[in-house]
């Protein structure tokens, strides 16, 4: 399996064009819902689940258990049509009113348009809606809550970023592959001049450095997460990327990209299974894709400025959750199925088959008996308990695309300050939140 994984989150979702999200905006109607007579209505329905092999092994799965218990209620299932995105795929599909019922692949970025578009059913209105949810995902729940206070995604599951290193590139670069010193901000840039200077690897770190708006969930934002003790770019309805916190990780980034400790030019491959370079920012999902024998890796938690202990620090979930779509007249079974997907029995399976961490409470205890098997996945077991999202509003891809701009122009490229970069992005950021 080509580097799909790798690219799940990123290049194989390349995710919302300009002329998408345009097309999306202007094709809005009223936001989404559900006639009560739809949301009571049992019968067949359809799903699409996303194309990774694992996933599809999952799905195929699930349906099997649910068709062979309700012969009169029916999943017929698919991948997602091909498409440049999953996201363009649904988008185009509300449009045309040819959604499925369930779609197990929604970007919880994406959530607010396809809201506004009126392609989403508000799963609060189920009787148990908001307090199933509430009760699987306990706190993790609120975050993607739309603007209205409900529920317009089930959160399912995450892969929650962390470093991974190279142990054989840090043992050559005389570092400690056992214990390695990345917590702060200091002792992450002493390793990676280390690397870079003992020639170890051309390069300490490589993240994409391309100017996609989801980029931004992979180098800016799982640190800013960290070094805020759990917040985003958008707080109480305001960027937050002109406060102390966002400075001090974008100009630690800024500093790495200034000392050449990562690359500025696309890689055509993956680096750290390349042996380009000595880190990368990966989810749970990276165990199985890089084994034991592509890289001899460990992880830690990404770095903050004066370090945080383990269970302190948060990052990026890199999460797919699942979307309803009111085109569906058999909404009563689609929320059974939505139950029946996300049951602690099913949670399992799914982490068992994909590694993946469903978003759920007390994953590290529930499912002690699989981390015990499995111990490469304890950590990322326990990361799961502390990660924070993308904003769910209606222009949140806009919104990280103004701070991927600002990102790509004075971090990446070293063009001015972070700071004016940064207070220009924050000023648009806050147009766009005041635009329903």
């Amino acid at each position: 399996m080509r580097h799909d994984r790798l690219r799940r989150g990123r290049l194989a979702a390349s995710l919302l064009t300009a002329g998408l999200v345009a097309g999306t905006l202007a094709a809005c109607g009223s936001s989404g819902g559900g006639s009560g007579d739809a949301m009571k209505a049992h019968g067949p329905i359809t799903i699409w689940y996303s194309n990774n092999e694992q996933e599809v092994q999952w799905g195929k799965a699930m349906v099997s258990a649910w068709n062979s218990a309700h012969p009169k209620e029916q999943i017929k299932a698919q991948e997602v049509p091909a498409g440049k995105s999953t996201e363009e795929v649904i988008g185009a599909a509300i449009t045309a009113g040819t959604t499925p019922c369930l779609v197990f692949n929604n970007l919880p970025a994406a959530t607010g348009q396809w809201q506004k578009q009126g392609g989403l059913v508000d799963l609060s209105k189920f009787s148990d809606g908001a307090k199933y949810i509430e009760a699987r995902s306990g706190d993790a729940a609120k975050q993607y809550k739309s603007a209205d206070g409900d529920y317009y995604q089930m959160p399912w599951k995450q892969n929650p970023v962390m470093i991974f290193y190279n142990k054989a590139i840090f043992q050559k670069a005389g570092l400690d592959p056992a214990n390695p010193k990345l917590s702060t901000y200091a002792d992450f840039l002493a390793a990676a001049q280390k690397i870079k200077s003992s020639g170890a690897a051309p390069y300490a770190i490589y993240p994409a450095p391309t100017s996609e708006f989801f980029q931004v969930n992979f180098d800016y934002l799982p640190l800013l997460a960290a070094q805020s003790g759990g917040k985003t770019f958008i707080e109480d309805g305001k960027a937050t990327v002109t406060g102390q916190d966002s400075l001090d990780v974008a100009n630690f980034w800024k500093q790495i990209y200034s000392d050449s400790l990562a690359g500025k030019e696309q890689y055509q491959g993956d680096a750290f299974a390349d042996g380009k370079s000595a880190m990368a920012i990966v989810g749970p999902w990276a165990i199985a894709y890089y084994g034991g024998d592509k890289v001899q890796w460990g992880s830690v938690p990404v770095p903050t400025k004066d370090g945080k202990s383990a269970d302190e620090t948060y990052t990026f979930p890199d999460a797919k959750n699942i979307g309803m779509y009111t085109s569906c007249k058999n909404q009563g079974t689609a929320w059974d199925v939505i139950k029946f997907a996300t049951s602690k029995e099913q949670d399992g399976k799914l982490l068992d088959t994909t590694g993946q961490m469903p978003i759920r409470t007390d994953v590290a205890t529930t499912y002690k008996d699989y981390f015990d098997a499995h111990p490469a996945y304890k950590e990322f077991g326990a990361q799961s308990a502390h990660t924070v999202d993308d904003p769910t509003g209606t222009n949140t891809i806009a919104q990280m695309q103004a701070l991927r701009d600002a990102y790509t122009k004075a971090v990446v490229n070293g063009s001015g300050s972070v700071e004016d970069a940064f207070k220009a992005a924050a000023d648009k950021i806050d147009k766009l939140q005041a635009q329903k």
